[in-house]
């Protein structure tokens, strides 16, 4: 199972982002949507799990939750957003036997940082991150 990860998209959805995610079976919003358009262009992609970032304060956006556990493919992803902590930097880490992975940003242009998606690959020998630069 291929699942995308996009995250602080502000309320811009790039083309280049939503051809990244096209055939994942499943996609993690990480925050920070910014327009609940997104969410439905997202949904003709793969279902969509998303949770509220820093951003996200009125409206559909607004109502979703902070926190997010989610199951999919046998393995468990607990979602947060966290604006103040290497916000939009991708990234991944395994500690102690535990994936923390952020997306990086994929909306507006961040000072020098790349624009970025992220996915994670579940089969039965585990789970397989990657992240994919999108401009």
């Amino acid at each position: 199972m291929v699942i995308g990860v996009i995250s602080d998209t502000h309320g811009l959805l790039r083309p280049e982002a939503v051809a990244a995610l096209r055939g994942v079976e499943h996609i993690l919003h990480a925050g920070d949507v910014g327009d609940a358009f997104i969410l439905d262009q997202l949904g003709q992609i793969a279902p969509v799990t998303a949770i509220r970032g820093n951003v996200d304060r009125g409206g559909r956006c607004g109502r979703l939750p902070e926190t997010e556990l989610v199951d999919l493919g046998g393995v468990s992803l607990y979602m947060l957003h966290d604006g103040l902590v290497h916000s939009h930097h991708p990234a991944i880490e395994w500690r102690k036997g535990v994936l923390y992975f952020n997306p990086g940003s994929a909306g507006p242009r961040r000072l020098s940082l790349p624009l970025s998606v992220g996915f994670l690959e579940i089969s039965e020998t585990g789970i397989e991150p990657r992240l994919q630069t999108i401009g």
